[in-house]
């Protein structure tokens, strides 16, 4: 088994190597579309699986990358909502739960890397 879990890897805009051997990719969809403005969608994860309750078994990663859906106010089928992902009203218990199941697959001694974005949801709200 790799080494390394994206949790919520969307397009794999995180990673320079988007098929790094080392990293099982996981996301909660799999999609692909061309939009009318130019832009293309194109979630391909290893796994489709829930951030809220992951598919593995305890301390099996030495590294999760935890970077969760971060907009609240976004149009349901707007580009950003269909790349990015979109979170309902109840987002702090979502972000709860997904936290609680990244430090569950991490190993004791494994990293978790979590990545935010302040534009919609300041991070001491999270």
């Amino acid at each position: 088994m790799p080494r390394i879990l994206d949790a919520c890897c969307g397009s794999r805009m995180f990673w320079f190597d988007k098929n790094n051997s080392d990293v099982t990719f996981m996301d909660c969809r799999q999609q692909y579309e061309e939009l009318s403005t130019g832009h293309v969608i194109n979630v391909d994860p290893d796994v489709v699986a829930d951030f809220r309750d992951m598919p593995f078994e305890d301390d099996v990663f030495d590294m999760v990358v935890f970077d969760p859906p971060h907009l609240r106010h976004v149009g349901e089928n707007s580009w950003l909502a269909k790349k990015y992902g979109k979170l309902d009203e109840l987002w702090p218990e979502d972000i709860r739960q997904g936290f609680a199941e990244c430090m569950r697959v991490l190993r004791p001694s494994g990293t978790l890397i979590f990545k935010w974005n302040e534009e919609q949801i300041p991070l001491s709200d999270v």
